[in-house]
């Protein structure tokens, strides 16, 4: 079988997916008679808060267009439905079920797990134990989900194998584009998430209405998203504290890496009542974050009241002693001296249907709420 297996998948990559194997990857029992796209005009479209980067248009028949934006148009069409005749060439065609799902985008698993569709996850771009989501990393424990490589150094045969249906990555693909036509060639379509480009925080949790619309849970996936900001609107409502913060890490040449003023960090400090100690820190770069040489952090971070060490990339501190090793400078810094230094934990970057608990735990050290309700933030002792 493996040997067979091999000869479909050498096959469909020579002969760009249009060989006998290709063709069956991409056979779906077709019963709905077949629709002229430039027949098709919207119906409406999924209400969106703060998400900027995709819309949703709904269609006759079960049809939905997700638009991303600055990247790719894809039509998901219904089980046993046809593909529209006459389908702008830059449409990429998503066919339900999508129930064989490549998972590359690790920060898109957590909302997989909110609307409870780990089962049509069938392989992942990341190892059991890079998952720091609890459900992911016991799906693969248990063989349910298998790691299939990573985005830039795919192994096609265990996808092929998997009758993968769909892969969903995230813009790194786009260092390796190789990568994105091979999976082409086997009939697989890639679906390219850009939810880190959403200008506002709460938009990149709304991304989970893009996954309900390929899963075909649209509702549950709205209401989820309702109740998370619904959960928050008390803190939103609050006049700010008006608390400096810091948001930072110490690289291993010693410079301060620290969040641009337009970076969602700094927006969620912000609708946590605080203020970003770096409100106009910004370059012409696409880089969410900036190096500083530890003169420059100093001048301009000494007074923050409250310091957040991020330890999403760095390891994650306990103490104060292990800030300080980092950089003894840190010892002459307001909040060192007060005590009002936290960090984060080393799983809040999967934690995308989180960040209205990170949003809390701000403002429960921003207004020196009860720190035993933290959930993604300690003190360092």
């Amino acid at each position: 079988m493996r040997r067979i297996t091999a000869w479909c998948l050498s096959a469909a990559l020579l002969l760009g997916g249009l060989s006998g194997c290709g063709t069956a990857r991409q056979s779906t029992a077709q019963t709905q008679a077949a629709v002229s796209w430039s027949d098709m005009q919207p119906t409406d479209s999924v209400d969106l808060e703060y998400a900027e980067c995709f819309s949703v248009d709904h269609y006759d028949g079960g049809y939905s267009l997700i638009t991303v934006k600055d990247d790719a148009r894809y039509l998901v069409v219904p089980e046993n439905a046809s593909v529209p005749d006459g389908l702008d060439a830059d449409i990429v065609v998503l066919q339900q079920p999508l129930d064989s799902i490549y998972l590359v985008s690790s920060s898109v698993m957590d909302q997989f797990v909110a609307l409870d569709a780990l089962d049509s996850i069938a392989l992942s771009g990341t190892r059991q134990d890079g998952w720091y989501i609890d459900e992911a990393k016991q799906a693969m424990a248990d063989g349910k989900i298998t790691y299939a490589g990573k985005y830039s150094a795919p192994d096609y045969e265990t996808i092929y194998s998997a009758d993968c249906n769909l892969a969903i990555e995230n813009t790194m693909i786009y260092h390796t584009p190789e990568v994105k036509e091979q999976l082409k060639k086997l009939g697989i379509p890639v679906f390219v998430e850009r939810s880190s480009y959403e200008p506002h925080a709460l938009g990149r949790m709304e991304w989970i209405k893009v996954y309900g619309t390929l899963l075909g849970c649209e509702d549950k996936a709205e209401k989820l998203f309702a109740d998370k900001v619904d959960g928050i609107v008390d803190i939103l409502q609050k006049p700010a504290a008006g608390k400096t913060v810091s948001f930072f890490y110490i690289t291993s040449n010693g410079a301060a890496n620290v969040r641009k003023s337009t970076d969602y960090i700094a927006e969620m400090i912000s609708l946590a009542g605080g203020k970003y100690i770096f409100d106009d820190l910004t370059d012409d770069t696409a880089k969410s974050t900036v190096n500083m040489q530890m003169e420059s952090f100093y001048a301009g971070a000494k007074d923050a009241d409250v310091m957040i060490y991020n330890a999403t990339i760095d390891s994650e501190l306990q103490t104060l002693d292990q800030l300080l090793e980092k950089s003894p400078l840190l010892a002459d810094f307001k909040a060192v001296k007060t005590g009002n230094v936290w960090c984060t934990e080393k799983n809040l970057y999967q934690s995308t249907m989180e960040l209205d608990e990170l949003i809390r735990d701000f403002h429960t050290v921003i207004a020196d709420g009860d720190p035993s309700t933290l959930k993604y933030l300690h003190k360092l002792s």
